[in-house]
């Protein structure tokens, strides 16, 4: 039986060592946890294939678990048991239980399962992806990242899992889960009526952005742009030859500009930025991974986080539905500094 990762206080910043046939038992895996006490606004897990413990599918599973009147999930791809399980029991329990899906995992194992059982899951039904990777709770919380529920994602890749206690922020992710569930609309057909695009919480501030229909795209490269000292990033596809161009132009005036990218993507990926980084001299590796280095996560002067479901590139911006997250907080943004030092760390041109 494993035993789930323990929070930790997050002014002690410390890492705990905790990511098909979703009906076949789980491999052993881990997450490795920074996180801060629940009674906190947002706690962070990453995955750690490497690691023997629980992984971050296990915390949410409890929170599944616990919920008392709703369960809304949009998740690209779903297979794990642990999640199945506990939404299979949420609905016993009355809980009202809705899925969104890719049109490509529609009829997959776990959620056929789940339509078997009375849980309504639709699909987008289009060509472009419902890549979305978020779970709101009882209207009152968010989990979100780059981690797709899926026995490879959460113990073979690595990823990031976010759980944001906030009401307005559900009520954000909310307004996006119903514009596909109730009303048909995704990509560009999608309104920009995010309730609450800026929030503050507990000093933090939280910018909310739904692709495609928020134009994050300059947002990103003023961020990137005005780094003073550093940007650190973990890419799993980086396309995009403008943000390319800002890093390239950082690291020529001095500033400290490092990154980790999948290997497999950089070597298929069409107009993949590595070796252009790699050329100009930029701090850039591949990481080394059996699994996928799946995170979407820029960190600048170690105060701003950038995570969400998002590649950086054309498909992550402007085609696909997906979530994102600009986070002000040097905390959290240390503890996504860790992962990145520890994927760097293991990682070569």
């Amino acid at each position: 039986m494993r035993t789930l990762p323990r929070l930790l206080c997050i002014s002690c910043l410390a890492a705990l060592l905790a990511g098909c046939d979703p009906t076949a038992s789980i491999p052993t895996a881990a997450v490795t946890q920074a996180a801060p006490p629940e009674s906190d606004a947002i706690s962070v897990y990453f995955t750690d294939p490497q690691s023997e413990r629980a992984g971050p599918d296990e915390v949410l599973a409890q929170a599944i678990a616990a919920a008392q009147t709703s369960v809304d999930m949009a998740m690209f791809n779903l297979s794990l048991p642990s999640i199945r399980d506990a939404l299979l029991d949420a609905n016993r329990r009355g809980v009202t239980v809705r899925l969104v899906v890719d049109s490509e995992t529609y009829n997959d194992a776990v959620p056929e399962r789940l339509r078997s059982a009375g849980i309504a899951v639709i699909s987008d039904r289009r060509q472009e992806l419902m890549h979305n990777k978020f779970t709101i709770l009882d209207g009152q919380e968010v989990w979100t990242g780059s981690l797709n529920l899926s026995t490879g994602g959460t113990y073979s890749d690595y990823n990031n899992l976010v759980r944001i206690r906030s009401t307005r922020l559900a009520q954000d992710y909310t307004a996006e889960f119903e514009e596909m569930f109730l009303d048909d609309r995704f990509g560009s057909n999608s309104p920009a009526n995010t309730p609450y695009p800026r929030i503050t919480l507990d000093g933090r501030t939280l910018e909310v952005y739904f692709l495609p229909e928020d134009d994050v795209e300059d947002r990103l490269l003023d961020l990137v742009g005005g780094a003073q000292e550093s940007v650190n990033f973990l890419a799993y596809s980086l396309t995009l030859d403008y943000l390319a161009g800002t890093l390239t132009d950082l690291a020529q005036d001095g500033v400290s500009v490092r990154g980790v990218m999948d290997a497999e993507q950089a070597a298929s990926n069409q107009g993949g930025e590595y070796e252009r980084l790699l050329d100009a001299g930029l701090d850039v590796r591949l990481d080394p991974f059996d699994g996928l280095m799946h995170h979407k996560v820029i960190v600048i002067d170690g105060r701003y986080v950038v995570f969400g479901s998002a590649n950086f590139t054309t498909g992550g911006l402007f085609k696909n539905d997906e979530n994102l997250i600009i986070l002000d907080d040097p905390e959290i943004a240390r503890l996504f500094e860790t992962e990145f030092e520890r994927i760097y760390a293991q990682s070569q041109p």
